[in-house]
């Protein structure tokens, strides 16, 4: 058995123009200073790591771990979550989601899309180069605008926007595979692998491949009403990664899970800062635990009310104290007859 590694803070969304976010060694002592132990960091900040100099000069790779480690940190992942969305985008989101990609590459899908597979390929390089087991990304999305859908999908569409999705990122996964890599899918609405369904008919595309692997955060089942302790129970051999993120969801008698076009604050389900939310964290890292999970826990701040800086801080030690030290022995080890064949055939009556 394995203790969860943790704590860890997913740098994303706190990524700043001021110190100490300005820059990777800054905002690294500031993580350290909370008790965090590991960074995920995301590789479209381009003013903070180099993902393109990461993946072509291990030099490089091994100055920037160097120099997290000197922090007392260890890198836990490499994030590529905007520019997964990228790889599968339906023409309705074209403009929505240019900014994710540099002014160079907007309003001309196809190149945005070949950008987007050249970032991902890039990730797996650099993961290897620092010596990284998984990746983070998004899968995209070319049905989401049908989730929901009035009138009613023509037949086959479904099939056809899988068969796209599995066609675009097939070759990616085999990249992944030949560097070691487990390309994480965090399971998101907005995206085409929103839950566990979608999860099941995209690996069956993609021929169950070995790196087409998951990233748990339990603050996205919550706010579809899905159980997010039995989603463990199903694919927790595809489970590599886990964001550690809360949120609550309180329908009314006017509003439910769409959140009738209401901002964050407004809405029934929302995210809410470790502790502030309805997830049953205590549940999750003992499944985890008995699951043998071996990755980090990850703080993911995205909080409707909370300050970030507040966030980080309670969720250092809210992990922390969360992580199972798992046992080596059992509880009534004390009371062990050790191994007697004779014995234990009498017990079952058989001598």
């Amino acid at each position: 058995m394995t203790t969860i590694q943790g704590p860890a803070i997913f740098l994303a969304q706190f990524l700043g123009d001021n110190p100490p976010f300005n820059d990777l060694e800054s905002i690294c002592k500031w993580a350290k200073s909370l008790g965090f132990e590991g960074v995920q960091i995301p590789t479209w900040a381009t003013s903070y790591f180099d993902l393109q100099k990461a993946a072509e000069s291990k030099t490089y790779a091994d100055e920037i771990k160097g120099m997290v480690e000197s922090h007392g940190l260890k890198i836990t992942e490499l994030s590529t979550h905007l520019q997964g969305q990228l790889v599968a985008v339906n023409p309705a989101y074209d403009q929505l989601f240019d900014g994710f990609a540099p002014e160079a590459y907007r309003n001309n899908p196809k190149a945005r899309t070949e950008w987007a597979v050249q970032q991902l390929t890039y990730a797996a390089q650099a993961s290897r180069n620092l010596g990284l087991n998984a990746s983070a990304s998004f899968s995209g999305a070319l049905l989401w605008h049908t989730v929901y859908p009035w009138p009613q999908r023509p037949a086959g569409l479904v099939e056809a926007g899988f068969t796209e999705l599995a066609k675009r990122w097939t070759p990616i996964l085999d990249i992944y595979d030949e560097h070691g890599v487990d390309l994480c899918y965090e399971i998101h609405p907005g995206e085409d692998l929103h839950d566990g369904i979608s999860y099941e008919m995209f690996l069956e595309k993609v021929n169950n491949h070995p790196r087409a692997c998951l990233l748990y955060d339990p603050s996205h089942f919550v706010l579809q009403c899905l159980d997010y302790l039995a989603y463990i129970d199903h694919y927790h051999e595809r489970i590599k990664m886990f964001h550690v993120k809360d949120a609550e969801f309180n329908p009314t008698g006017k509003q439910g899970v769409y959140g009738g076009y209401q901002s964050w604050i407004d809405r029934a389900g929302r995210f809410r800062s470790l502790g502030d939310g309805q997830v049953d964290f205590k549940a999750i890292f003992s499944k985890l635990a008995a699951y043998d999970f071996k990755g980090w826990a990850v703080m993911e701040w995205e909080c409707a009310i909370k300050h970030p800086e507040d966030g980080a801080r309670e969720g250092a030690v809210f992990i922390k104290d969360h992580i199972i030290r798992v046992t080596e022995k059992a509880f009534d080890d004390f009371a062990s007859t050790g191994v007697n064949e004779t014995l234990n055939k009498q017990i079952l009556g058989l001598s």
